[in-house]
């Protein structure tokens, strides 16, 4: 019975793996492109439209010291812009399916079923799954750095799983893997540099040898998060926001109300999924959370704490954190199924839940842009 109950879930995620996949293309053929994506097919200081890999390093100087330092997501940005809307689709379809990939190998997970759930609450889960998925400025911030931040964490955090064994050439690629994931954005670049640290920390504590790539990865995510952080253009551009003229208490209210309000809203779901799960695993269980799933939790409540230092916490921004919180349910989800796998439809018929919220979202889209829903 447990045997034709596995089949029954393994192929039926993977049917709905292939329909969700297909369903995330539409979307992002429905998505055009708008807003900033208008902006960053020009050279920036000029309206005239972007050619040529020459003209997009130009035009991330003049943003770095004029505009903002995400110079990686935004050069990404302009490199897809250049391709056009027919590659940008295919591009965010693909990196959807490799961020629900590295999410199951980062948690330690692999399978039809686990892959099914990681895609189904990337959708479900999202506080804006349209900014932060289909809209390709936004796509380029979260999903695409998201993609990078995972690669960087998988290389620390499952070490040890591999037998300590080094992955082939890491001492070369780490360098630029670990620049980008900490040039990702402001608030998951700096929390992603600290749980390498801490990693290399613990092997300390346990008397264990750090390899160099470590090391040279850690700095290198340092240096990517203090470029980004310490651009010229986040000071120009701050200028335009400044929020002096309120005072300094109603800009401490207003900071603690951004951040109540990406807690139990924006990132509420996943936050709720996350604890049933640690109350069953941990509690009913007493299964014991894990030092990766620990690491993952402090790496979420830093990249959620630290929007406190920005004026402004748009929904799309949890995206990161959320992604974090998804590990670690995909992780302890595996944990109760090893324990329990004559229950394992019970998990299933959970993340078949999720992924109608998702699919709710999709037909909801779909039904205002034919016209179908006024």
């Amino acid at each position: 019975m447990q045997e034709k109950q596995k089949k029954i879930i393994r192929w039926s995620s993977l049917v709905l793996i292939l329909f969700t996949t297909v369903s995330v293309w539409y979307l992002n053929y429905l998505t055009d492109f708008m807003m900033d994506d208008e902006w960053y097919s020009t050279l920036l200081y000029s309206d005239a439209p972007i050619q040529n890999i020459s003209d997009i390093i130009h035009a991330q100087i003049w943003h770095y010291f004029n505009w903002g330092g995400r110079s990686m997501a935004h050069g990404l940005l302009q490199l897809i812009l250049l391709c056009g809307e027919h590659w940008a689709d295919i591009f965010n379809t693909g990196m959807t399916l490799l961020l629900s990939w590295l999410i199951c190998e980062v948690s330690g997970r692999r399978g039809f079923p686990y892959f099914f759930a990681a895609m189904s609450m990337l959708l479900g889960l999202n506080a804006n799954w349209r900014m932060s998925m289909f809209w390709e400025s936004g796509a380029a911030n979260y999903l695409y750095m998201a993609g990078f931040l995972l690669a960087f964490l998988y290389c620390y955090l499952r070490y040890e799983d591999r037998g300590e064994k080094n992955l082939p050439g890491i001492a070369l690629w780490i360098l630029p893997f670990g620049l980008i994931a900490g040039w990702s954005n402001e608030n998951m670049g700096p929390a992603v540099w600290i749980l390498s640290l801490l990693v290399m920390i613990l092997r300390r504590k346990n008397h264990k040898k750090i390899p160099l790539w470590m090391y040279l990865g850690n700095i290198s995510c340092l240096a990517g998060s203090i470029l980004m952080i310490a651009a010229p253009g986040n000071f120009v551009r701050s200028e335009e926001t400044a929020e002096d003229a309120r005072g300094l208490l109603w800009n401490l209210f207003l900071r603690c109300y951004s951040e109540t309000k990406g807690a139990f809203e924006y990132l509420f779901p996943a936050l709720i999924l996350a604890v049933v799960l640690l109350v069953i695993c941990v509690g009913i269980l007493k299964e014991k959370i894990g030092k990766e799933n620990l690491l993952l939790l402090v790496g979420a409540l830093l990249s959620w704490g630290a929007m406190v230092l920005s004026p402004h916490y748009p929904d799309r921004a949890s995206f990161g954190t959320m992604v974090l919180l998804i590990c670690v349910i995909l992780s302890l989800a595996g944990k109760a199924v090893d324990r329990q796998k004559e229950n394992a439809w019970m998990y299933y018929g959970c993340s078949l839940l999720v992924w109608l919220r998702g699919m709710y979202f999709f037909m909801e889209y779909v039904g205002l842009f034919k016209g179908w829903i006024t």
